[in-house]
């Protein structure tokens, strides 16, 4: 099986979005440089912006690298309520899990490979049973917090970008106990933006 990884961008005091769910400056990085991210078809335009993702050289190639390893994301209902599931059409990876009580919107994109499984457990063993051996992304907020406070992830990655929020959605949702991470084995300078990346102690 492979990794299962936490994944977001994230403020300097650990939030990921106002809220509101507002991101503000959290993604300019995404656009300040000249270099693809992805060189996927995209039918939809995950980056809002109209002309894709274009990062400096050495950001682009760190994401692209965990992009291209995805097989499944992991997501809760408030993130793909906002984007409506980027309408089928995930950023990276083939299959999407969503964390939710609530079913799939009837008539949804029945072409899709997004499944809706109402506990966070189960919601990463369907992940990677459809990931196999690729990597599970997990979204950060309060579903990510859960999955980790289950024990559930192997890694944890942060796009730790120079702003402070001061208040917000926290990267680690609402989790309020200690866990214990291992020295950063990832640290890259991108522009505008400091990629992190922990594996989780055991």
């Amino acid at each position: 099986m492979g990794t299962v990884i936490m994944h977001n961008v994230v403020s300097v005091d650990g939030f990921i979005a106002d809220k509101n769910d507002d991101v503000g400056s959290l993604h300019d990085w995404y656009f300040n440089g000249d270099t693809p991210i992805s060189d996927r078809d995209e039918e939809f335009d995950h980056s809002g912006a109209g002309n894709g993702f274009k990062a400096s050289k050495v950001s682009a190639e760190y994401v692209s690298s965990i992009w291209a390893a995805i097989g499944t994301i992991v997501m809760g209902r408030n993130l793909f309520d906002l984007v409506n599931g980027w309408e089928g059409r995930p950023p990276a990876g083939d299959h999407v899990v969503v964390v939710s009580h609530r079913p799939k919107p009837e008539g949804w994109h029945p072409e899709a490979s997004y499944h809706f499984v109402d506990d966070v457990t189960a919601a990463i063993a369907k992940a990677k049973e459809l990931a196999g051996d690729r990597t599970v992304a997990v979204n950060a907020g309060e579903v990510g917090g859960q999955i980790l406070a289950a024990g559930l992830i192997d890694e944890v990655a942060m796009d730790v970008v120079p702003v402070v929020f001061g208040s917000g959605k926290r990267y680690f949702g609402s989790i309020d106990e200690q866990h214990l991470l291992e020295d950063p084995h990832v640290v890259i300078q991108g522009k505008g933006v400091l990629h992190l990346k922990f594996r989780v102690r055991r």
